[in-house]
């Protein structure tokens, strides 16, 4: 599993050069000023990431966004190919939290990645009893008030790239998954009740800038090789139109 990191700051204008109809449609759509750069940032990012996974020049990775509820254009990204193709079986994940975002790449099986900025505003108080488990909640406030916030951001990334891997989304409650506490390995203690499948899992926990903390998740291995890169010079270089 590759695992590229950018900023929102990497974006240009020559990148909106890389998107397809319907992903322009959706950037000019959007109204908010920074969530059009983590957008453009992170269908560059992909197609970067993609395109040296596959050996494809970025501008011919093929993506398509359809919603599985309503078939709109605003799903998950997925690479856009024939399931005999040469590039099945490749599956990608998208992510981004104030200036960070973040694309991992997997080949062969299904792949949740989730960052969380250390910065992000946050009522802690309202949103623990919303995301942890009876037993996780007990947990954090335990802890010394001051370890709480990056104690529950651990858990959080945790909890969203299983959901991601799984392709629940938050569809699912987070308080019915359950995972290790934050200072122990990543695992998967407890499954909600809606998912009928409890697939084996390879998790991983990463620190984005020294700050930030992220998780990512591979569905169906029991270990999993992670190579990270920042990403931003790159996509901050990159011109489409050469």
């Amino acid at each position: 599993m590759q695992v590229w990191w950018a900023r929102r700051a990497d974006g240009h204008a020559g990148l909106l050069r890389l998107l397809d109809p319907v992903e322009r449609a959706r950037y000019e759509a959007t109204a908010d000023y920074a969530n059009r750069g983590r957008f453009l940032v992170g269908c560059a990012l992909s197609r970067l990431a993609l395109g040296e996974l596959l050996g494809l020049p970025p501008a011919d990775v093929p993506l398509r966004r359809v919603c599985p509820r309503c078939g709109g254009p605003h799903g998950k990204a997925e690479l856009a190919v024939p399931q005999a193709s040469e590039y099945a079986g490749v599956d990608f994940s998208v992510t981004h939290s104030g200036e960070v975002i973040g694309v991992a790449v997997c080949r062969g099986a299904a792949v949740g990645l989730d960052v969380e900025e250390n910065a992000v505003r946050l009522d802690l108080d309202t949103a623990a009893p919303s995301a942890l488990t009876d037993t996780e909640l007990t947990a954090l406030y335990a802890r010394p008030s001051g370890e709480r916030r990056s104690a529950f951001l651990r858990t959080w990334t945790r909890k969203e790239a299983v959901l991601k891997a799984l392709g629940v989304g938050l569809r699912v409650p987070l308080r019915g998954l359950e995972v290790s506490a934050p200072d122990a390995p990543p695992a998967v203690l407890a499954w909600p009740d809606q998912l009928a499948a409890r697939p084996e899992l390879a998790m991983a926990d990463m620190i984005v800038d020294g700050v930030h903390p992220a998780s990512a998740v591979v569905v169906g291995v029991s270990g999993v090789r992670l190579d990270q890169r920042d990403a931003s010079a790159a996509v901050a270089a990159y011109d489409p139109g050469r």
